[in-house]
């Protein structure tokens, strides 16, 4: 008999941490994304000295993702993902699903994350968004010049990340790796992300650099524009 994400997830705590503080499940499974082969993402609040740790294990069949931490380690994961400025923990703690806590251990924590992510990342520095459009002006100055298809899409796909970095940041928006990276810029502005990436996809389907060039160029714009000669910098000995 098939069970639902969320009953495997209650089984396999009651099973493997009876003892903790709480527990919540978060990812696709909460989010309304799952697909068949989607995995169960559980966020588990330890007492000590238990360490703080990832697992990945198979429970019923399902691979599921463990997220293990104690009071103390989760709020260093928490300051560390707002010094990267991805704020993972803080959004499936915010988003998750909450699947058994003492004393409202949990429900505190949700509270903390939404707080995080209400008052968003700081923004980046004047020296790391000029380096940022620095770096941008020139991958698309390589795309512009490179006549080999792998190279391009190799290229394009460098520029996309800092275009969206120097977007988000714009908009003081959180950013992200992987499948993330779109669904952050996305949110952070729906219009100048959508037109990357459907630059991004032409590129691929017709080989044509030119408006993935100009859907970059719109956000440099945006940014201070690109940078080229007089672009400096000096490193200790």
């Amino acid at each position: 008999m098939n069970t639902s994400p969320l009953q495997n997830a209650r089984s396999l705590v009651d099973e493997r941490f009876a003892q903790a503080i709480g527990a919540l499940l978060a990812g696709s499974s909460v989010s309304g994304r799952a697909t068949l082969n989607s995995d169960l993402d559980i966020a588990v609040l330890v007492n000590e000295p238990e360490p703080t740790r990832r697992e990945t294990i198979r429970y019923h069949g399902q691979l599921v993702e463990l997220f293990i931490h104690t009071r103390t380690g989760l709020t260093h994961l928490f300051t560390a993902d707002r010094t990267s400025r991805r704020a993972s923990m803080q959004f499936m703690y915010a988003e998750g699903q909450i699947l058994f806590e003492r004393h409202d251990e949990i429900t505190n924590a949700k509270a903390t994350a939404a707080h995080d992510l209400q008052r968003g990342p700081e923004p980046l520095d004047e020296m790391s968004v000029e380096t940022e459009r620095y770096h941008l002006t020139d991958t698309l100055d390589d795309l512009t010049d490179s006549h080999d298809d792998i190279e391009r899409l190799t290229i394009a796909a460098a520029g996309l990340t800092r275009a969206c970095i120097l977007l988000c940041n714009y908009h003081r928006a959180w950013t992200g790796t992987g499948k993330w990276l779109p669904r952050r810029a996305r949110t952070a502005d729906p219009h100048h992300a959508t037109a990357l990436f459907n630059s991004y996809q032409q590129l691929a389907r017709t080989n044509d650099p030119n408006p993935l060039i100009i859907a970059a160029t719109d956000i440099l714009n945006l940014t201070g524009g690109a940078i080229r000669e007089g672009y400096q910098r000096t490193w200790p000995a």
